[in-house]
């Protein structure tokens, strides 16, 4: 036998493996496809099986998390459901023959297991579940005993019964009970109590039922699931052909509950069990049973309808409608109507062929006037008007059929729904006469004057009759137009609409139609939805509504054949790319308006429907969406479209002319784009559209706003398109921008802005002495009071032409510069002033720069260039210290991110200029007299653009952002730092420890700085390099002691890591950087003195690193560290009123009381200081300071005076009286041999009047203020 081939032996393992996956092994096959879990869930089930019931109620847990992870997806379960619910149900059997129903213990061993199975029935459904359970003739019996049992032990709340597995026992034993009463015996014939009883046999009901049925009864009161059950139960029980007298007895029953109706709670749940049992055995009912309670039934649901509690409740509502349409069904025999419209299994055609056409072209003989012959297509002919017209109709069905109608008009869905499948049912067992009538019926819903909720009823009913064949091909003419208008379905009420539902109902119609109509019959249908399918698909809001269409245009498409371009459009409009709206208008919508039939659809849904929708952002989209059309058919556009957007322009509708204004401006555009010429009556035209406008006067009033950010958008577009404008228009335009620019609306500003950027150049550029009077103009305005025309005009001077800025470029450098700064006034001040003021700034530069050729000599050029360095480079440098707060937060981290940009924009600059020289200037050079080599150096290095100390400030700066408290900062630092480091184009030269700051910060795209953990591990290691180590400790120091726990922890942690190097480096090293440190915390003590935003979290980590033992050994250094602190203390503390920062300087002096003298009694005595502090609080911790300090350090007082200082300190209330609080403090300084200077004898000494004046004082108000700003 040769050798297989490599190939063949690939190929057999193939076969091998499906052969396996088809017959061989079920359990890998169920693993690989279905339940993941199953091992973890087999083996859990194999535990409870093996022991007869669960020991460990973890596992019901751990089953139960695994099961209801499958709610949406509980067909993925149905393999397992025998493997797992007939052992289960098998130990339920068994347990209860074993230990007996009368035992307590029972209960105990079947609610875990029953938590199970109910779990079972949540996902997959009670039907799926109910097939594994033991239906033998004796469990009837013990079935009921067990309920009986559960039944009594009633007396818990539904809280506890949830949780201790009691409702999921119930339910369990009812659905068991519903499998095992369709026994094939009468159930007195296995009923052994009758032996032990006075039961008399023939229809009486035998005991084992009364009790199932009164068990019942209680349930259907109950508002959980055991209601449903329960009128299950007695679906299945009474409706049995030997249980007529319970049947009866329970319907009286029914007809007392359901004629006795009352505002109680109880009674309104037993009230809804009761139709819902009602409804469930109309449903599996025998008709010949069912027709002689239809009377009893009717007139009660008819009344209570009415009533003012079905009014109320929307759930009573529903079950009132499905008990109607199924006593109605009770009504109507069963029938096979010949009229009904069926598609062929086999081919596409008709059972009868095209039996439709039929009905429409029969002969004379049917009454129709029309001539026909069926007897083409079948062998017996027959005209359904004959077959049917001896059909009986009982009166209560015109009643029913108009209470169904009216229940499609409903306020909720769930009875429009309902309604609309009892509209279905019963007009399938109508004749085709009453079937018309019906659909005349429904079409009425559509009417003008009707609801959202009739449309919405009426679609849902429309589309349960085109499933069940019931809406036929001759009839599509009158519901089409309908569905067309309810696809567009969108009524304004107040600032929204209503309509979504609607349009998504229809859609579903298509999508029934398609399903439900063959191609022949369906072809000219579709070619009329389509178009309308595409437009809800592509421009509706909703994102349900557009899937909804597309779904529907697909299945039409799969179902009806050939259709032009279909599966293009539909791997176009799919599920995923319609989930956005912008791209869907700007995409999915563009690439389907290339097809035939569909372009100009979708310009009248955008023209009449979304550039006046209430939604403000989906008229903008919806004029995007129009330009992005034009290209299709220019001239269509320019022609058609545009002329009918101008008058819309001035409507008096607030949304028609904003939508009108921006599709204008984005269709000029898009014309000019797409290289088409307006004629001169066009430009004219759109050239007079902003000074109408403003005859109007349509920015007064309510929409002013909008309509000012619409037309700075239509002065951009027309300035990019160069629509020629007569002087006059000019300057209206110029005036409109300036105006916008003023408004304090920031999207109005930056709509100007963009205005202002094109139409300056288009317009203004070349108009001499005019330009340098618009410059003047808008630099004045950067003084002005008024912060809106300060924020505008900065922006606007970024955005303007190299031609604008020539003529006074150091003047417009120089002013935006000092409009940096903050202002002197506070109520000046503004951020977003200053934040448009470094952006402008930085864009004038970029500007400037850029066309530097333009320059008339080098000099100017250099000057250009040193300016940057000298001063706008300071000015950005000092923005980064921008920490300004009002009410919105911190409002300088707007100014410090710009800064942060900008500072990498000038960089470049600087950099690139640098890189190319100064070898033009030489000439110049020469005439200067000869200088010493020192002077050369020195001039050369004067020349320098970007030298060392400008490298060490920009990272200095950027690193300082990089560890700071605020999140988009940090992120924003770290990818600043990257850039400047790794840019590929421009090299950032003179970068100090650069290797080493390339390993901290590494090319890496996708680390994430805004996160403590990766930020903080990395930034805090340039703490080692004296260069970068005091700006990192000043931006780090703000997380350390910051009120953020998540960003104290990661930024303490990041510190203390860097703190302990490796243990080959634990002597010098370790107290080098101790060392460095230190003196770093007493630089930025002292340069940002009083200065609490960093002095209070300065001192705060100083309290941290002491807590962990830092600083302690450092030898000399220790004393110099220690003095600076106290140094630094004594002014910080110095009539202080914030809590926070007394109170950490009192724990800091807690500390420095432990290193050796002579500064721990300097520390010591500074602490007993505090023991008189007007604040009580203050005194109580410097009292529980003192006591520890003492206990740790017996050498601060002698040793047979240490007992009474502490005596002293425990025993005296320091939270109460001042005086008294001094006094024991002096009482203190004695004890412990601290002491007192002059001064503070004499302040001691001072009149009690005195005082007790201001000790008052201090108390009453310093101290309500502190406890006001400190939250105590």
């Amino acid at each position: 036998m040769s050798p297989l081939t490599a190939e063949e032996e690939f190929q057999q393992a193939i076969e091998a493996r499906e052969e396996d996956d088809e017959h061989g092994c079920k359990e890998r096959v169920l693993l690989k496809y279905f339940l993941l879990e199953w091992e973890i869930v087999k083996s859990l089930l194999d535990g409870i099986i093996s022991s007869g019931r669960v020991t460990d109620l973890s596992t019901v847990g751990k089953i139960r998390s695994i099961i209801d992870k499958y709610q949406q997806q509980g067909e993925l379960l149905e393999p397992y459901l025998e493997s797992i619910v007939s052992p289960l149900m098998h130990i339920v059997r068994s347990k209860t023959i074993e230990v007996g129903v009368a035992s307590d213990d029972i209960l105990e061993i079947i609610k875990p297991l029953c938590i199970i199975i109910y779990s079972l029935v949540t996902v997959c459904g009670y039907k799926m579940v109910i097939k594994f359970f033991p239906h033998q003739v004796s469990d009837l019996e013990l079935a009921v005993s067990l309920l009986e049992k559960c039944h009594h032990e009633t007396a818990m709340s539904s809280l506890r019964q949830e949780s201790t597995g009691e409702m999921e026992t119930k339910c369990v034993i009812l659905l068991w009970l519903f499998i095992l009463v369709l026994i094939p015996f009468d159930i007195s014939s296995v009923d052994t109590s009758i032996a032990y009883g006075e039961y008399v046999g023939g229809l009486e009901p035998s005991p084992l039922v009364l009790k199932i049925v009164g068990f019942s009864k209680d349930y259907l009161s109950n508002a959980g699931p055991m209601r449903r059950i329960a009128g299950l139960l007695l679906s299945r029980l009474l409706t049995r052909p030997d249980m007529p007298k319970a049947f009866s007895s329970f319907m009286e029953w029914t007809h007392e509950v359901l004629s006795s109706v009352t505002e109680d709670v109880a009674d309104h749940f037993r009230l809804l069990g009761v139709l819902e049992a009602l409804a469930a055995i109309f449903k599996v009912g025998s008709r010949k049973v069912l027709l002689d309670v239809v009377p009893i039934a009717w007139n009660d649901t008819s009344s209570l309808i009415k009533s003012t509690a079905a009014g109320r409740s929307s759930l009573l509502r529903k079950f009132l409608v499905k008990l109607t349409q199924r006593v109605g069904l009770a009504c109507l025999p069963h029938r096979s109507s010949s009229w009904h419209y069926v598609i062929s299994q086999g081919r596409n055609s008709l059972l009868p062929e095209n039996v439709s056409s039929n009905i429409a072209t029969k002969n004379d003989s049917c009454d129709h006037g029309q001539e026909g012959d069926l007897s083409a297509h079948t062998q017996t002919p027959r005209c359904p008007d004959e077959e049917d017209g001896d059909m009986d109709v009982p009166e209560i069905i015109e009643e029913i059929i108009e209470l169904l109608l009216s229940g499609l008009r409903d306020t909720d869905t769930v009875v429009r729904w309902s309604s609309a499948k009892g509209i279905g049912r019963t007009t399938a067992r109508l004749t085709a006469a009453l079937s018309d009538e019906v659909l005349s019926s429904m079409l009425e819903l559509f009417s003008p004057g009707e609801g959202d909720g009739s449309w919405h009823g009426g679609c849902l009913a429309l589309a349960e009759l085109a499933r069940r064949g019931l809406l036929l091909p001759t009839s599509l003419p009158k519901v089409v137009p309908v569905i067309i208008k309810a696809l567009h379905y969108d009524i304004r009420r107040g600032p929204h609409s209503v309509g979504s539902h609607v349009r998504d109902a229809a859609a579903y119609v298509c999508w029934a139609f398609g399903r439900a109509y063959s191609h022949a019959d369906m072809k000219s249908i579709l070619e009329q939805l389509a178009p309308h399918l595409l437009t809800v698909a592509c421009y509706d809001r909703e994102v349900n509504c557009r899937r909804a269409a597309a779904a529907a245009f697909q299945e039409n498409v799969g179902r009806q054949g050939s259709f032009p371009h279909g599966i293009d459009i539909v791997n176009t409009a799919d599920y995923f790319s319609l989930a956005s709206r912008v791209n869907s208008y700007l995409t999915v919508a563009v690439c389907i308006a290339q097809y035939e039939g569909y372009l100009y659809p979708f310009v009248e849904e955008l023209l009449l429907n979304k550039i006046c929708h209430w939604d403000k952002g989906l008229r903008e989209l919806a004029a995007q969406g129009l330009s992005s059309l034009a290209k299709y058919d220019l001239g269509y556009f320019a022609d058609v479209v545009l002329k009918r957007l101008i008058p819309y322009t001035l409507s008096t509708d607030l949304c028609m002319r904003h939508g009108a204004t921006l599709a204008a401006g984005e269709l000029v555009l898009a014309l000019h784009q797409s290289g088409f010429m307006l004629s001169t009556d066009q430009q004219k035209s759109v050239a007079g559209i902003i000074p109408a406008i403003e005859k109007a006067r349509l920015y007064r009033g309510k929409g002013g706003e909008i309509m000012r950010s619409s037309v700075s958008r239509l002065i951009e577009c027309m300035s990019v398109a160069r629509v020629f404008l007569p002087e006059k228009i000019k300057r209206t335009l110029l005036d409109t921008v300036s105006e916008n620019l003023k408004h304090p609306n920031a999207q109005i500003q930056v709509s100007a802005v963009e205005a202002i950027k094109h139409f300056v150049p288009a317009y203004l550029a070349h108009m001499g002495d005019g330009t340098a009077n618009n410059i003047t103009k808008y630099l004045e305005l950067l003084g002005d009071p008024n912060v809106a025309a300060r924020r505008g005009s900065a922006l606007a001077i970024g955005v303007f032409p190299f031609e604008f800025l020539a003529t006074r470029w150091r003047d417009v450098i120089t002013k935006l510069c000092s409009s940096c700064m903050i202002e002197e006034n506070p109520d000046d001040r503004d951020a977003e002033a200053r934040v448009n003021a470094i952006r402008g700034l930085v864009s004038v530069c970029e500007t400037l720069t850029k066309e530097r050729s333009s320059f008339q000599n080098m000099e100017e050029d250099l000057s250009l260039h040193l300016l940057i360095k000298d001063e706008v480079m300071p000015t950005l440098f000092k923005a980064l210290d921008d920490y300004s707060v009002d009410n919105r937060g911190d409002v300088g981290s707007w100014v410090r991110e710009a800064a942060m940009n900008g500072l990498e924009r000038c960089t470049y600059i600087l950099c690139e200029r640098q890189s190319v020289g100064f070898t033009s200037n030489k000439p110049e050079v020469e005439h200067l007299p000869k200088l010493p080599d020192s002077d050369v150096v020195a001039t050369e290095q004067t020349y320098s653009l970007f030298n060392e100390s400008l490298a060490t400030n920009l990272v200095c700066g950027i690193v300082k952002q990089a560890v700071e408290k605020i999140d988009k900062i940090r992120d924003i630092a770290g990818k600043i730092m990257q850039r400047i480091l790794y840019n590929p184009r421009i090299f950032i030269p003179s970068i100090l420890h650069r290797k080493a700051l390339e390993k901290i910060v590494p090319n890496d795209a996708d680390l994430k700085w805004g996160v403590p953990s990766i930020s903080y591990p990395r930034f805090v290691l340039l703490l080692q390099f004296g260069y970068y180590s005091k700006s990192v400790l000043s931006g780090l120091v703000i997380s350390i002691g910051g009120l953020q726990d998540s960003l104290r922890k990661a930024s303490v942690a990041a510190l203390l890591d860097y703190l302990q190097v490796s243990e080959n480096e634990m002597g010098e090293k370790r107290r080098a950087r101790e060392h460095m440190l230190s003196a770093d915390l007493l630089w930025v003590l002292d340069n940002y003195e009083k200065c609490d935003r960093v002095v209070i979290p300065t001192l705060k980590t100083i309290d941290i690193l002491f807590n962990k033992k830092i600083f302690l050994n450092m030898e000399a250094h220790t004393q110099d560290f220690a003095a600076g602190i106290l140094d630094s203390l004594a002014v910080e503390l110095k009539g202080s009123k914030d809590f926070s920062k007394l109170y950490t300087g009192i724990s800091i002096l807690g500390y420095l009381a432990s290193v050796p003298e002579p500064i721990n009694s300097q520390a010591f005595s500074r602490l007993l200081f505090f023991l008189g502090h007007r604040y009580p609080k203050i005194r109580k911790a410097a009292a529980d300071q003192v006591y520890l300090v003492l206990l740790q350090n017996g050498s601060l007082v002698a040793e047979d005076k240490m007992d009474k200082a502490l005596e002293v300190i425990s025993e005296t209330c320091w939270e109460g009286d001042l005086e008294e609080a001094k006094h024991r403090r002096l009482e203190l300084y004695e004890t412990v041999g601290v002491e007192v200077g002059s001064l503070l004898k004499g302040r001691i000494r001072k009149s009690d009047k005195d005082r007790d004046k201001r000790a008052k004082a201090d108390e009453n108000e310093s101290y309500s203020s502190l406890v006001d700003s400190t939250g105590f």
